[in-house]
């Protein structure tokens, strides 16, 4: 594993070589937008990139981009507690951003647990210990896309983003196939002062990206396919006969094949329907109009949600990431080069968009691309008016792999956002596995075979620098800031040749930046942990030093000698840290639970409220009391 700081960014390539082969090139740093001028200026240029962009069987693995689940605070010098604890006795979701909140399938304030699934929102009474409210919002909500629902939490509100589906008669928007089912993005505002009921509802074409929420503002990315029928044509024999049909069909396209669509509804009927105004749209200098990016705002404390102030640019959108006062939405162009065959160009840039969200509508206020791909949102970080993103570049598979990693500072700069440093040449042959920024220092994990763990300088924008290196085996898959100079990493522990034998977590001590050290180290052979790659699932509770990760291990797992059995684990492990590293405080499994499909619910998410430990699953909650962890109480949801 090689833990490194980078920023990163990427550009779109040309589309395959088939008539006529048109693209760009942006420089690093050099993307800009601009609005459309007027509505038929907007169609002409839309349909001349959809056409440049289209391949034989659509717009090529964006269809698929499209269907797939979404992918998901820099405080001091060194590794200080980022935990997300409330100043009171509970946590809350662990977050990039102190303050930033994202959309989660459970959130508390303390005085109530609320959680959301199958389609079904559930409060609990943390005092009681049981169910004092539930609503089925969509009991098929989580058969669309693998999506399934999060939600927002402020007062007595609660916005839950539920990723549905839309049947449509003609093919799926942007897709040579049969007729099937459109994403649309549903968002439900509801009132939990009494028994909750649903106060106001938001559907959209699209799929839904992500959310952040600062305070009672909830920003919203949406992106959006256009709604073209592309021929179902078996006789078609050729790649050129397929792409010509397809042209022909954007020749025809109007502007609201290419707008999205929303309707807002009150607690029982519709109350308006409309479409993004091409007023709202801007475009960089080259673009697919394959995808549309929108930025859609809504007051959770208002009486209703009105249409969501949207902002809207022509690009691709994968990432988000906040700080609150300013939105990042970055895209993955990978999928321009792939669409072209092994003999495409892979080197690809990633394109950044920078919004001004301190308040009221979202303003565009610069744009940017760096080479590379992010892994995920804690691949970028603003600190004193730069953002910093790592990124990968170059083939990571086969013998002969060219990539390497590195990181890259951005400067606003008008309306663009320019590079004023970078340092590169990170885990070369590997790839990102983890990034952390804290502060003015950058960590960033690359693995293949062994991890070294890297740390950056990047006090200084124009010139980082490497300050440190740790070579381990395996690699952490995610980092957090455990204070005095701390680093928690959770991942995949490996044998020398880079097979992994089960989760790991790791502490590292960072805080000689030229010496950095794994002081202890805690492995669950054969196990595997949702924290490994979704940060919400990790819990560090700061008063009491304490760590909790959901991990799951099957009947029979090995170390690295290949001898050892153990029993099947669909809990939760907790550990402690201490002045010589971890203890095991305890673990938790919840009662044995069958879903409808005959699958078993592991434990999802842990909270701690007034000394409870409270563990979350799709079957119900549980509360444990860290003195001894004792069972306190069973609350079933199901």
């Amino acid at each position: 594993m090689t833990v490194a700081l980078a920023l990163a960014g990427c550009t779109a390539s040309p589309p395959a070589a088939d008539p006529p082969p048109t693209g760009r090139v942006v420089p690093a740093g050099g993307l800009r937008l601009v609005a459309f001028d007027g509505c038929d200026e907007a169609l002409r240029q839309l349909r001349t990139a959809a056409k440049a962009a289209v391949g034989p069987w659509g717009f090529g693995a964006d269809d698929l981009r499209q269907f797939s689940a979404e992918r998901a605070t820099a405080l001091g010098g060194v590794a200080k507690d980022a935990s997300g604890a409330s100043a009171a006795g509970y946590s809350g979701t662990n977050v990039h951003e102190a303050g930033v909140d994202e959309p989660d399938l459970v959130k508390t304030d303390g005085k109530r647990i609320v959680t959301v699934t199958r389609g079904v929102l559930s409060v609990v009474d943390p005092a009681s210990r049981r169910v004092t409210g539930r609503l089925a919002l969509d009991p098929d909500a989580e058969r669309f896309s693998g999506g399934e629902a999060s939600l927002l939490l402020h007062g007595d509100r609660a916005l839950v983003l539920l990723r549905a589906g839309r049947t449509v008669k003609g093919p799926v928007p942007g897709r040579q196939t049969r007729p099937g089912t459109t994403p649309q993005a549903r968002l439900v505002l509801l009132d939990l002062a009494g028994p909750p009921r649903v106060v106001g509802e938001y559907r959209i074409d699209g799929l839904l990206v992500d959310a952040r929420q600062s305070g009672a503002t909830a920003r919203v990315v949406i992106r959006s396919a256009p709604r073209l029928d592309f021929p179902y044509r078996p006789d078609r024999k050729t790649d050129a006969q397929r792409i010509a049909a397809n042209r022909a069909v954007i020749d025809k396209a109007t502007l609201d094949d290419w707008l999205p669509r929303y309707e807002i509804r009150d607690d029982v009927r519709t109350v308006g329907t409309g479409r993004i105004g091409c007023d709202r749209v801007s475009r960089p200098a080259g673009f697919s109009g394959a995808s549309m990016v929108t930025v859609l705002s809504f007051d959770l404390g208002a009486s209703a949600l009105g249409a969501g102030d949207p902002v809207t640019v022509a690009a691709d959108g994968d990432t988000v990431y906040s700080n609150g006062a300013r939105l990042y939405v970055a895209n993955d162009q990978r999928w321009r080069t792939w669409r072209g065959g092994p003999s495409a160009a892979r080197d690809t840039n990633t394109e950044i968009y920078q919004f001004d969200t301190a308040a009221g509508t979202p303003r565009f206020v610069a744009a940017g691309s760096v080479p590379g791909w992010l892994i995920d949102q804690y691949a970028l970080s603003e600190w004193d008016g730069h953002l910093r993103v790592a990124t990968t570049t170059g083939d990571t598979w086969g013998r002969r792999t060219t990539s390497q990693s590195g990181v890259y500072v951005l400067r606003t700069d008008g309306a663009t956002l320019t590079r004023v440093g970078a340092v590169t040449g990170l885990g070369k042959g590997e790839r990102i596995f983890a990034v952390r920024f804290v502060g003015g220092t950058g960590y960033v994990v690359t693995f293949r075979q062994t991890d070294p763990l890297y740390g950056v300088d990047l006090r200084d924008p124009a010139a980082p620098r490497v300050t440190g290196e740790l070579k381990i085996n395996g690699y952490s898959s995610y980092l957090h800031p455990a204070g005095d100079g701390r680093l928690i990493g959770v991942g995949q522990d490996a044998t020398e040749q880079g097979r992994v034998t089960g989760t790991q977590v790791s502490l590292f001590d960072v805080a000689d930046p030229a010496r950095p050290a794994r002081i202890a180290q805690h492995h669950v052979a054969g196990g595997w942990s949702e924290a490994e790659n979704d940060p919400h699932a990790f819990l560090y509770w700061a008063p009491e030093r304490l760590v909790v990760i959901p991990v799951q291990r099957p009947g029979v797992v090995t170390d690295r000698a290949d001898s050892v059995k153990g029993t099947p684990s669909r809990g939760v492990l907790a550990l402690r840290i201490g002045d010589k590293g971890f203890t095991v405080a305890g673990a938790v499994d919840h009662p044995g639970a069958l879903t409808d499909g005959g699958e078993w619910t592991p434990i999802r998410r842990s909270l701690m409220i007034d000394g409870v430990l409270w563990t979350v699953s799709d079957a119900g909650l549980k509360a444990t009391a860290l003195s001894g962890m004792t069972t306190l109480a069973w609350v079933p949801l199901t």
